[in-house]
C-alpha cells in the first residue's frame, strides 16, 4: 500500500548551497514521494522580494511566501510594506514569512525588529494570510508580540522550526499556531523539543527540513534538503506512538488546509 505523500512546509530553495544542483535537489524530492515543498522567500532581503516566487513559477509543486526576516529588518524602507502587499497577491504566495525576532545575531536593531514584525503581522490581517514565525533567543519578546497582535493581526500561522519546550508550545497553541517540527526533532539530546513535539494534537503539526540547514539524523552535518523530510516525520511517528502514515496524513492536510485552501482548490501534480 502506498504512503500518503509528504509535504516540505519550509525549505530555502534559493540558498547557494543548492547553486550547483538544485534542480537535481527539486526533482529528487518529487521522485522520493513529496507532494509539494513551500518555498521561503526572504532570500536576501529588500528589494529582491521575489527569489521563491521565481522557483515556484518554474515548478508547479513548489509555493511560495514572501516576507522580510528579522536578519533583514535594517533593509525595510518606504516602499517595502507595499511591494509585499502587491506580492501576496500572485497566485503561488500563500504565506507571509519567515518573520519574527532574532535576539542571537541581532543584525538588525531589536526595537526595528519588533516593528517590522508588527507591521507585518498588520499586514497578513489585510491580505488574510497566514503567517510564519521565526524566533531565536527571542521567545518572550516574540510571543508577547504575538499575544498583543496575533489575534487580530494574521489568519493562522506557524511556528517554524520549533525549538520551544512544552511551555512555550502551549502558548503558541492557545493563540491557534501550527507548530512545525524540523531535523532537531531527531536530535537526541533535543528533550524539551520532543515534550513539545508529543504534546502537540495530531491536526496542529506540521514537518519541514528549513534545508539546506539542520539536516537530521542520520545525515546530520550534511547539506540538508527536502527529500530528508522522510526522517523529521518518521522520528516524530515514532514519540508520539503514531504510525508513520498517520503522521504523513494529518501533517499534510494541515499543511492544505492552512496554507492552500484559500488560494488553491487542488495540489499540482507530483512531479516538478
Amino acid at each position: 500500500m502506498k504512503s500518503p505523500a509528504l509535504i516540505d512546509s519550509h525549505c530555502h530553495l534559493d540558498a547557494p548551497e543548492f547553486d550547483a544542483d538544485r534542480q537535481e535537489v527539486i526533482e529528487r524530492a518529487f521522485h522520493s514521494g513529496l507532494e509539494c515543498l513551500l518555498a521561503i522567500g526572504t532570500g536576501d532581503g529588500p528589494p529582491d522580494l521575489q527569489a521563491a516566487i521565481r522557483l515556484a513559477d518554474s515548478y508547479s509543486g513548489i509555493y511560495a511566501t514572501v516576507g522580510v526576516h528579522p536578519h533583514h529588518a535594517a533593509q525595510w524602507g518606504a516602499s517595502t510594506l507595499a511591494e509585499l502587499e502587491s506580492l501576496l497577491q500572485h497566485p503561488k504566495v500563500v504565506a507571509l514569512g519567515e518573520i519574527g525576532l532574532d535576539y542571537h545575531y541581532d543584525f538588525a536593531p531589536r526595537p526595528q525588529q519588533q516593528r517590522v514584525f508588527a507591521e507585518q503581522l498588520a499586514l497578513a490581517r489585510r491580505c488574510g494570510v497566514p503567517v510564519i514565525i521565526h524566533t531565536r533567543e527571542a521567545w518572550e519578546d516574540t510571543l508577547r508580540l504575538l499575544e498583543e497582535h496575533a489575534a487580530q493581526a494574521c489568519s493562522g500561522g506557524i511556528m517554524h522550526c520549533f525549538t520551544g519546550g512544552a511551555s512555550e508550545a502551549r502558548r503558541c497553541l492557545d493563540l491557534g499556531f501550527f507548530l512545525s517540527f524540523s531535523g532537531i526533532v531527531t536530535f537526541p539530546k533535543a528533550t524539551a523539543v520532543h515534550e513539545a513535539a508529543r504534546l502537540t494534537p495530531l491536526e496542529r503539526l506540521l514537518l519541514e527540513t528549513d534545508s539546506p540547514y539542520l539536516a537530521p539524523l542520520p545525515h546530520r552535518g550534511k547539506r540538508n534538503e527536502p527529500s530528508f523530510v522522510v526522517h523529521v516525520a518518521r522520528r516524530l511517528a515514532e514519540l508520539r506512538g503514531e504510525s508513520y502514515e498517520q503522521v504523513l496524513e494529518a501533517t499534510s492536510a494541515n499543511f492544505r488546509r492552512l496554507c492552500l485552501a484559500r488560494k488553491i482548490q487542488a495540489l499540482p501534480p507530483t512531479s516538478p
